[in-house]
């Protein structure tokens, strides 16, 4: 069984429910009808016509009560919630919805201010970054040729305690979705000084950090992505890794290395990408890319009720 498959069969094994509230994309409403018919989850596309009049009022007054602070005001925080993905957000931190999903006609930008502001940051975490699980054909690395990527969406330029965070929320996505042990490589151009590389610093200190938030976790860094995921080349390059050449989760740089290098896996390997799952919120959710096909929606979907779990 492939990784997709493996991925809706365990959606259907614990029914969630995961509300869309772009309920006026046609991928969205198909993609809503193909969940319902296969039984990953309980979809909701929200419209207006579900909003409870009330029951936004107390959200706008919730919403101003906490960030007035930053100059927001109640004209502000009213204007945004005439956008459902503000209402569905703050229906999803009360338990409304066990899940999330959007950006289809959203930019992450804006799905990201939604979910931080509405759901809230996991404390432990404190940050809230991405990923992507890829499904490489005929591919030996990673774990059969699935892989997760981190960080390819929101944090442009993190810096290494935003590092260990994203490694960790990563690590903890391929453990309870995938159900493998991840093998964390933090990324870069050298490989343990083989290059003078800037962040070659920043990498060992988020991989202190990482040791010291989740001592078990195998991590390692910095390394080149072949040392990390060709065993033969790890020979050479880096015969005392824990993780060389069989590293699962990688770890980005910076936004510009992951973005770039998740779209050219997905398109010269002809790879499914997943994504981006959001990292770091108090309940699941994830981002969808406004390019998205319907299959990109249901898949999201499905990985967002194994989440919520």
């Amino acid at each position: 069984m492939d990784v997709i498959a493996k991925i809706r069969s365990q959606a259907k094994k614990k029914i969630k429910s995961i509300v869309l509230p772009e309920y006026d994309d046609k991928r969205v409403v198909e993609a809503a009808r193909i969940i319902e018919a296969e039984g990953l989850a309980k979809a909701t596309l929200f419209t207006k016509e579900m909003i409870d009049k009330k029951e936004k009022e107390r959200y706008i007054q919730e919403y101003h009560e906490i960030y007035k602070s930053k100059d927001i005001d109640m004209a502000a925080a009213a204007e945004l919630f005439e956008d459902v993905l503000y209402y569905a957000a703050m229906m999803t931190k009360e338990g409304k919805f066990d899940g999330l999903v959007a950006g289809a006609s959203h930019t992450t930008p804006d799905m990201v201010r939604a979910c931080m502001r509405c759901i809230g940051i996991d404390e432990r975490i404190t940050i809230i970054s991405s990923c992507f699980i890829m499904d490489v054909p005929n591919c030996p690395y990673g774990e059969n040729g699935t892989l997760v990527f981190a960080d390819c969406g929101v944090i442009p330029e993190p810096n290494s305690r935003q590092l260990s965070c994203i490694a960790f929320s990563a690590a903890e996505l391929a453990k309870k979705v995938l159900d493998f042990k991840p093998r964390i490589a933090f990324l870069s151009y050298s490989t343990k000084g083989s290059a003078k590389a800037k962040s070659a610093g920043k990498i060992a200190e988020a991989l202190s950090l990482l040791k010291e938030l989740a001592p078990d976790l195998a991590a390692d860094g910095e390394m080149q992505v072949d040392a990390a995921i060709v065993p033969e080349v790890a020979k050479i390059k880096y015969p005392d890794s824990p993780v060389g050449g069989n590293a699962n989760v990688l770890i980005f740089p910076n936004l510009e290395a992951g973005n770039i290098g998740y779209k050219l896996t997905q398109r010269l390997a002809n790879a499914r990408a997943v994504g981006p799952l959001l990292l770091g919120l108090n309940k699941p959710a994830s981002d969808l890319s406004r390019g998205c096909l319907v299959e990109d929606i249901v898949d999201c979907v499905a990985v967002t009720a194994i989440r919520a779990q």
